[in-house]
């Protein structure tokens, strides 16, 4: 059987399954809770569940859901997070040694049986303590970071043009974005007419697609070396070769060369934090008064964000023909901050749609850092530097969505956008690195547009 190369249509399905399930997470634990809060069955249309009275009893009530449902996505964030965070530095690293193709389908193994999982717990109305167990072992399977680091370390293993290289890695945000968005969209849907067990069973299809096509479709990555069908003798020496790659990228890179990979991590690792941990908050603010959005509208909200990922998309493609880098990166930044900015004292619904329009490029700096980190490493440095980027996504995601969550819950009663604006406020710490990175250069070359070639040159030199 000829198997092709393309992993972009892995990418597709997995998101889509990915974000028409994480909408639904966060209604059914919102909805779960209420239920025991008011020992009523919970109606999206009853305007008594999104009070706005601050004297009525309701009101308070609405509050003390609004900050239960805060913390317990917290606390399951972490229970998922703790053992994904081995399995996505392990599986990842490996790949320049063993393929990537099982950074693949592992992850999508595990979102099956989470799945699964949640649709018996919504069938059956089993107790919400069964997610903890449930995020636990699908943690171990990896996570979307663990998948995505795959997907990118797949396609730059691949590229050997570093334009078209940094092209694909767009392309594959731009997939993530438009297909969550069209997901998000039709979650609402998909809830309000077959309810939530057939929308988790039709995820679970997705995934089991996904699982076939990687398995007997996809091809392995080409470039990686002979010694990728040699296997470890033990998890000893399994986890020795993993640490000592990513170990090696470090230990004997130049001083220029190890500089630069480490701002850019902590860049990408600073910026992802405010990202994630801002936007994780906006189906908790959109139930909240005064938007009292229902299932449709925070479908139309998250589909909302396929323009946004669009026009990010078009962004790095027409910016990279005139700008450097570093540029896209900050016009990027200062997008988001426009949004979080628009977003805390957005009390309307136009308002909280028109958050999208200061946003237009605040997808740019992830796929361009992305595309920087892999042009300063040699191919076969791919796996670790994904490696890294992955575990990054791990720590940065469970933290900002932890930290935020509980933030929101704190502040929620005395002003719910204050979550938005320290947001914004903590982009400034990845901006003020961009621009000392901008400011400092060693032989007069920016170090932001460093490739291989000069890289190869710089480590000769030096040595």
């Amino acid at each position: 059987m000829r198997k092709v190369l393309c992993v972009e249509p892995v990418i597709f399905v997995y998101i889509f399954a990915f974000s028409l399930t994480t909408p639904l997470v966060q209604q059914f634990i919102y909805r779960r809770l209420w239920e025991q809060e008011y020992n009523s069955t919970f109606v999206s249309n009853n305007v008594s569940h999104c009070e706005q009275n601050k004297s009525s009893p309701a009101y308070i009530k609405q509050k003390a859901i609004q900050e239960k449902a805060s913390v317990f996505n917290t606390q399951l964030d972490l229970t998922r997070a703790i053992p994904s965070l081995t399995v996505a530095f392990v599986i990842v690293a490996n790949g320049d040694r063993q393929g990537h193709k099982r950074s693949l389908v592992l992850p999508s193994m595990g979102a099956l049986i989470s799945s699964i999982s949640f649709t018996a717990i919504s069938y059956f109305s089993l107790s919400l303590s069964v997610l903890f167990a449930v995020a636990f072992i699908t943690g171990m399977f990896g996570s979307i970071a663990t998948f995505l680091g795959g997907g990118f370390a797949y396609i730059a293993e691949e590229c050997h043009d570093e334009k078209q290289k940094t092209t694909r890695i767009a392309v594959v945000d731009l997939i993530f974005g438009v297909v969550s968005g069209l997901a998000g969209l039709s979650s609402g849907y998909f809830l309000r007419e077959i309810g939530f067990a057939w929308t988790f069973v039709i995820a679970s299809l997705l995934h089991v697609i996904n699982i076939i096509y990687i398995v007997f479709f996809l091809e392995d990555t080409t470039g990686v070396s002979q010694l990728q069908h040699e296997a470890p003798e033990s998890w000893k020496e399994l986890l020795r070769e993993t640490f000592s790659g990513v170990y090696m990228l470090f230990k004997t890179a130049p001083y220029k060369k190890r500089i630069l990979i480490i701002v850019l991590l902590f860049t990408f690792m600073t910026y992802l934090f405010t990202v994630l941990g801002g936007s994780s908050l906006f189906t908790l603010y959109e139930l909240d008064e005064p938007l009292c959005w229902n299932e449709v509208y925070i479908g139309y909200g998250a589909a909302a964000f396929t323009s946004v990922s669009l026009t990010s998309f078009l962004g790095v493609y027409l910016f990279s023909k005139c700008l450097k880098d570093i540029y896209i990166v900050f016009i990027g930044m200062f997008s988001y901050i426009g949004g979080m900015i628009m977003a805390a004292f957005a009390k309307t619904t136009l308002l909280m749609f028109l958050v999208r329009v200061p946003s237009l490029f605040c997808f740019m700096p992830i796929p361009v850092l992305r595309s920087m980190l892999s042009k300063v490493v040699l191919p076969g440095e791919q796996g670790a530097v994904f490696a890294c980027i992955a575990c990054l996504e791990v720590v940065t995601g469970t933290m900002s969505i932890s930290v935020f969550n509980i933030l929101y819950a704190t502040t929620v009663a005395w002003f719910s956008g204050f979550s938005f604006l320290l947001s914004a406020g903590l982009c400034l710490i990845p901006l003020s690195v961009l621009c000392w990175l901008l400011c400092t250069s060693w032989n007069g070359e920016d170090l932001a547009l460093l490739v291989p070639e000069e890289v190869s040159s710089i480590e000769s030199a030096d040595s």
